[in-house]
């Protein structure tokens, strides 16, 4: 599955929309095309401020546009610069709940020039449905999309 969305993903970043637009339509083949990526969305620094705010997403919309540094697993991540992957949100302590659906996630972080400037963030109503080939397959999906930043 992974191997055919590559293709997929560098054609959209290859494209003539912008660049936001082409993170919205990676964000809706993503979700189209996993089953287990129930929201999918970019969050990126929000200036000069210690928060994460929430760019381009696909999945029902979410009270979580700004997210502090440290909180949540989005903002655990902006400041460990680790990927984050969460077979239960409900063993997480620092957990931000978008949904009663959501039963994992996973964060990777994307990187500009070496600088952690925003992540990807997926939510799943699976339980523990991620896997290596899932946090490979983010960090692809980032490191095209930093081309485009």
């Amino acid at each position: 599955m992974f191997s055919a969305l590559r293709p997929l993903v560098s054609t959209i970043i290859d494209s003539n929309k912008t660049p936001e637009a082409k993170m919205q339509a990676i964000c809706e083949l993503l979700k189209a095309e996993v089953p287990h990526y129930d929201w999918v969305g970019f969050y990126f620094k929000n200036g000069d401020k210690r928060e994460l705010k929430l760019g381009s997403y696909a999945g029902a919309p979410t009270d979580h546009t700004i997210i502090p540094y440290g909180k949540g697993i989005c903002g655990q991540v902006a400041e460990s610069n680790q990927n984050f992957v969460v077979p239960d949100v409900q063993a997480q302590d620092n957990y931000i709940a978008c949904s009663i659906t959501v039963k994992a996630e996973i964060v990777v972080p994307l990187f500009v020039d070496g600088e952690n400037i925003g992540q990807i963030d997926i939510d799943s109503n699976t339980p523990d449905p991620f896997t290596k080939a899932d946090e490979r397959f983010l960090e692809f999906v980032n490191f095209e999309v930093a081309k485009i930043l």
